[in-house]
């Protein structure tokens, strides 16, 4: 099992690859070229700039049993395809019963934006929501990993 992050703008980088290291799993981080970082204690791949270069990147490289961080519907969805568990930066968890209605709500929302129309962006982040997605990890980290005696 490893956790591969959809890094290019996740606001949980950090706080994942905390989790993980605490109980030794490997973590990769998925950037392209405009935004390049490193992380102690993770690897990261850095791909050309690109429409969506480093999802492609990461989804070549997710196997069974994986964890994928991503705020992107579509690369989740190709996660769960994979066998792989996904979340959200807000400590939703990705699923085959919620991942066809999410992907159409993006849907939408992009032809209401082509068609001239506004959407809202997310609003600031707060702490609940880093403690949510902290709890989230946490859980399926200790339901995927047998307890250490």
């Amino acid at each position: 099992m490893q956790i591969l992050i959809d890094a290019d703008a996740c606001p949980v980088t950090d706080i994942a690859i905390t989790a993980a290291r605490r109980r030794g799993i490997p973590v990769t981080l998925f950037c392209d070229a405009a935004h390049h970082m490193a992380r102690a204690g993770a690897t990261t791949v850095t791909v050309l700039r690109g429409a969506d270069s480093a999802d492609f990147a990461l989804v070549n490289r997710v196997q069974a049993g994986d964890i994928v961080i991503t705020q992107d519907y579509g690369l989740a969805a190709m996660a769960l395809a994979r066998w792989a568990y996904a979340l959200n930066q807000n400590g939703m968890a990705y699923t085959d019963e919620n991942i066809d209605a999410l992907l159409l709500a993006r849907h939408t929302a992009r032809e209401v934006r082509m068609a001239g129309g506004r959407t809202k962006g997310p609003p600031k982040r707060t702490a609940a929501q880093d403690a949510a997605f902290r709890a989230a990890l946490e859980a399926l980290l200790a339901r995927l990993i047998a307890p250490m005696d």
